[in-house]
């Protein structure tokens, strides 16, 4: 069972707030979240496999399957654990990738989603990043490839914060997870295609960072696809708005959500 904590709301009606982290990070990055939400709902935050306080042991490690199928299953087993049987889902980064997973294994159990620095498609360059760590993935100390990518994708000066959030958190993690998490984005660019072909309908809200150079011009593009998308842009922000720019993340997500 994956390690999470759960806020319970006064009401116990409440509807519930699922939080999924992105890679390296773990359930302590929506610290700057948890008071805002727990005023209305329900929460619940997930350490996924590997990261925070859910570690695995190594012999169970090589017998596990690493896949976003596998991985977004673990995730309804905690809500099935917990007799949650719908809920709003809130991912940053890989996390909206496993909530996008989500919803082809049971599109019934989720209410909304919001999708903070989501990952739609790959560029070249991206694509070639994901090569090169999958070729030095086992010869390259792990943090330096982790903090090598999270100054690409996180460059500026304002970014220091949350950049320097993911490098602490990723140091918790044992090196032969990182390996095998790295291992299955060699799947992520036939995964986001078919995702982009097939859009689900429900309730979406984007919210990215103006900076967020690598991302940001495929969601808008999602955005106008999906249904019911919505588009929100935060200034003077990069790809962790809930970090970067909390008060303004926590106001956006919050009035979307009481509209649904």
């Amino acid at each position: 069972m994956l390690h999470h904590i759960i806020y319970k709301h006064e009401n116990t009606n409440a509807p519930w707030v699922v939080f999924i982290h992105g890679a390296g990070g773990s359930s302590t990055i929506w610290f700057k979240q948890i008071n805002a939400y727990r005023k209305e709902y329900n929460l619940l935050l997930i350490d996924l496999r590997g990261h925070g306080r859910t570690k695995v042991d190594e012999v169970v490690n090589k017998r596990l399957v690493y896949s976003f199928p596998s991985i977004a299953q673990e995730v309804y087993d905690v809500l099935d654990f917990n007799k949650i049987d719908r809920a709003n889902f809130v991912g940053v980064s890989l996390g909206t990738i496993l909530i996008r997973q989500l919803v082809e294994l049971d599109p019934s159990r989720i209410h909304s989603m919001i999708m903070s620095g989501a990952i739609i498609s790959l560029t070249n360059f991206s694509r070639f990043l994901i090569i090169v760590g999958n070729t030095l993935k086992k010869v390259v100390p792990f943090m330096f490839l982790y903090t090598l990518f999270a100054v690409i994708i996180l460059p500026r000066r304002n970014h220091a914060k949350s950049r320097a959030v993911f490098i602490h958190e990723a140091k918790k993690m044992k090196k032969s997870e990182f390996i095998r998490w790295f291992g299955i984005t060699r799947y992520l660019d036939t995964l986001l295609k078919r995702f982009q072909k097939e859009p689900h309908g429900l309730p979406n809200l984007f919210i990215s960072g103006r900076q967020d150079h690598m991302f940001i011009e495929d969601v808008k593009k999602m955005a106008k696809l999906e249904p019911h998308g919505t588009m929100a842009v935060v200034e003077n922000c990069g790809h962790i708005v809930n970090i970067e720019q909390a008060e303004e993340f926590n106001r956006v997500t919050l009035d979307w959500l009481r509209k649904r």
